[in-house]
């Protein structure tokens, strides 16, 4: 049976437009961030708008400067030309021009206070707001669920905060204001052409405005879509430069910087390309005002000297109308250019609303609402309830979201008592690592469950679940900053006393000390300036100041050297002390000592049993690949 369309009996052209206008509310809703900020933000539109009425005065005075040296018209006069130079010097009022020019520089002066404040108070607005945009959305990104980041790609994110965001602060900052600006400007403008100077000729004048708002409507429809589509291809284009940054070595070892350069350059292609599209539509868009706007400016000038000529007006009114028809005719044409980037605008604010609107994690800390309470968040800020360490699957059935149709997973079962250690053995792919993942309550279970102290996993919130639960996995990636700073990432907050002692466990104390900053070394870049030892040994010393009650060793010394791996399971024997350890490992010499072996093929649990008691059974999966010594890593 056919499912049924969830837009119901709605026609195309309303389901567009309820697509559309869902859009503009879903964009339109970002800039609840400004509602902190919203005095700073009313202020300023005070002041946007004392900006704009003493722009709006200049016209006006400047048109009566003019009229207090020169004569109406022929008309007023009663005379010809002869006449009016004849009369010229006893119309001239000195004392009035000076006080028109300095009625006008007080304008001006105003004027530039009045702009100074309003830029200066929509900076606090869009600084703040932007930050608090970038935390919250960087918050939400953090407490996504772990399939949500294997179906996009690092570079895609990262261009959400930094692009889109700084779009959305270009127009809070710039763009907002001068839209207002020039609607304040055509309203205003108009009401006073209207009232105070000629109401003919601004009939005439307004004559041309329908078809600019029919061509402005037809035009933001596509500059809208085009422009998403722009940030969309930036987005994949940054795509391309933080893989080849987060691979460089593969990069340089495979000879292969002219491919990524090629691959970036048709990336940035894709983007100027689309980018290209959208001036296009907005240049036509502008060009087409200037054009209506000028060429209505010329039918005034033409209609006024003819009002002139029969007295209908003065030279100095028409010099102001002529004025006031400029700026509002610069306004008109203005927003073009403003809309078209308005439109971009709420393309970028609909993709990291889509953002905000993902489905969180159960998270430990509490979310901040603005930059200065983030800032005086301690790390977590809930307690962790401690785990005594008993584990249990029952009948555990996995698919990853990405391949539903292949399970991962096919009824595993196992116990492990507390403080008891047990390892996972078998080829790649069998399943051991996603067996650690869901411990870790990275993903929702397909069938079965996992109880941890006789309670379902799933009853626990998951700050809880990982906060007792620590990992050292094969390939440690240590943050850029310090080794004191890489350490105490396992327990925010952490005591230097405590610090050395987690080191001097973790047999990291020797090469750490060693080095001229000693904690205040820099790890460089995932941790690239130490050696593969030295990683593993930093991670078991976060692992042991973090101190949890369950253990996951993910062929923590697959890839060592043989002194290093001394080291480095000496460490690993200090951090499983009355741990629950779960260990994956492919090499004999880190599990001969395990309470219990679980041998897993297929997503099953082929064999179980003591590392002695596997090797009794010359025909088992275990003695085979002992006797092969064939112990791949997942």
């Amino acid at each position: 049976m056919a499912r049924k369309d969830s837009w119901g009996d709605i026609s195309p052209e309303d389901k567009q437009i309820k697509v559309t206008g869902d859009s503009l509310r879903k964009s339109i809703g970002i800039f609840r961030f400004v509602l902190p900020y919203k005095w700073y933000f009313l202020v300023g539109m005070v002041f946007l708008l004392l900006s704009t009425g003493s722009t709006l005065m200049f016209p006006l005075f400047l048109g009566k400067l003019v009229g207090v040296a020169i004569p109406s018209s022929p008309a007023q006069m009663g005379g010809g030309m002869s006449q009016i130079q004849a009369v010229a010097p006893a119309l001239i009022a000195p004392d009035k021009i000076n006080r028109m020019a300095l009625i006008l520089g007080g304008i001006l002066a105003l004027q530039a206070l009045f702009s100074f404040l309003r830029v200066y108070l929509f900076a606090q607005v869009s600084e703040r707001a932007m930050a608090d945009v970038r935390l919250a959305l960087y918050q939400k990104i953090l407490t996504l669920p772990i399939p949500f980041f294997e179906s996009r790609r690092v570079g895609e994110l990262t261009s959400r905060i930094s692009s889109d965001i700084t779009q959305l602060q270009d127009v809070l900052s710039i763009t907002l204001a001068e839209f207002l600006r020039a609607i304040m400007t055509l309203i205003v403008g108009l009401a006073i052409l209207f009232t105070m100077v000629s109401l003919k000729l601004t009939i005439f004048m307004m004559a041309t405005f329908p078809v600019m708002i029919v061509v402005a409507m037809f035009f933001g429809r596509f500059i809208r879509k085009i422009s998403k589509q722009a940030q969309d291809e930036l987005a994949q284009a940054n795509v391309v430069v933080e893989e080849t940054f987060q691979n460089i070595s593969a990069v340089k070892a495979f000879t292969n910087e002219g491919y990524e350069v090629r691959k970036y350059a048709t990336a940035l292609s894709k983007v100027v390309n689309t980018a290209l599209k959208a001036a296009s539509w907005r240049g036509g868009f502008v060009s087409f005002i200037f054009m209506a706007i000028f060429g209505a400016i010329v039918l005034v000038i033409w209609q006024g000297a003819h009002m002139i000529n029969s007295g209908e007006i003065s030279i100095a009114d028409l010099i102001s109308f002529v004025l006031y028809t400029a700026f509002i005719g610069g306004s008109v044409a203005g927003l073009g250019d403003l809309y078209g980037q308005l439109q971009k605008t709420l393309g970028a604010s609909e993709r990291v609303r889509e953002l905000l609107d993902e489905d969180s994690e159960s998270v430990g800390f509490r979310v901040a609402k603005n930059m200065q309470e983030a800032q005086s968040l301690g790390g977590t800020t809930k307690a962790i309830a401690h785990f005594k360490g008993d584990v249990a699957f029952e009948q555990v059935q996995f698919t990853y979201p990405s391949r539903p149709d292949i399970a991962v997973l096919k009824g595993i079962s196992l116990d492990i008592k507390a403080g008891s250690k047990v390892a996972l053995v078998g080829q790649s792919g069998a399943g051991k690592s996603t067996i650690a993942q869901l411990l870790l309550g990275y993903y929702p279970l397909s069938g079965g469950e996992i109880r941890i102290d006789g309670k379902p996993a799933t009853e626990y919130d998951l700050h809880t679940l990982r906060g007792n639960v620590g990992i050292v996995p094969q390939e440690v990636m240590l943050f850029g900053g310090t080794i004191r700073e890489n350490i105490a990432y396992g327990k925010p907050g952490a005591s230097e006393p405590e610090i050395i002692a987690a080191a001097k466990k973790a047999n990291a104390w020797d090469f750490v000390s060693g080095f001229p900053e000693g904690l205040g070394t820099i790890v460089g870049e995932r941790g690239v300036k130490l050696s593969g030892g030295q990683r593993q040994r930093i991670a078991i010393a976060r692992a042991i100041l973090k101190d949890p009650a369950i253990l996951l060793l993910d062929e923590a010394t697959s890839s060592l050297d043989s002194e290093s791996e001394v080291l480095v399971q000496s460490a690993l024997n200090e951090l499983m002390k009355g741990r629950t350890t779960v260990i994956i490992a492919h090499r004999l010499s880190t599990i001969r000592q395990v309470d219990q072996i679980y041998v897993i093929e297929e997503g099953r649990i082929a064999e179980q049993g003591t590392h002695e008691a596997l090797l009794a059974k010359p025909e088992g999966l275990y003695a085979k690949f002992v006797a092969l010594s064939r112990w791949e890593m997942e």
